[in-house]
C-alpha cells in the first residue's frame, strides 16, 4: 500500500488529466472531478456492491450519449476513491498508473461507453 498526502494525491489526479491521450479528455465540459477517502455507503448500496467489491471510481451524471441536446444539466461528478486506490499500489509510479486508468474508465462513462466496451477498448 502506497499512502501520499491529500495535495498528492491531488496533484497525481492533475497530473493524470493532462496526460491522458487523445482529445476526449481535454474535451469533458460541466464535469467536476474530485476525490473521497472512500465510496459513502449510499454510494455502494446504489451499485448494489457486495462487502468484498472494491470501487475506485464513480461515474456520477448524464453520459454525453444520453443528452439528447440537453445542455441545462448540474455539473457530472467523476470521484476518486483516495484509500482504495492507495491499497491497490505497492509503489508511487503504480498509484500514479492507477489514477490514470481510473480517472480514464470514469471518463469513458462520461462519454456514455459501457464496461463491455471499455473492457474491449482496454
Amino acid at each position: 500500500m502506497v499512502e501520499v498526502s491529500d495535495e498528492e494525491f491531488q496533484r497525481l489526479i492533475d497530473q493524470a488529466l493532462t496526460e491522458l491521450p487523445g482529445e476526449h479528455a481535454k474535451n469533458i465540459k460541466n464535469v467536476a472531478i474530485l476525490y473521497e477517502d472512500a465510496p459513502t455507503p449510499e454510494q455502494r448500496q446504489q451499485l448494489a456492491l457486495r462487502h468484498d467489491q472494491t470501487l475506485l471510481g464513480l461515474y456520477e451524471g448524464v453520459p454525453l450519449s444520453r443528452r439528447q441536446g440537453t445542455t441545462r444539466l448540474l455539473p457530472d461528478k467523476i470521484t476518486l476513491f483516495r484509500l482504495p486506490l492507495q491499497q491497490h499500489a505497492n509503489t508511487g509510479d503504480e498509484l500514479k498508473e492507477q489514477i490514470k486508468h481510473t480517472l480514464w474508465h470514469e471518463i469513458a462513462h462520461y462519454y456514455g461507453l459501457d464496461h463491455d466496451r471499455i473492457s474491449e477498448l482496454e
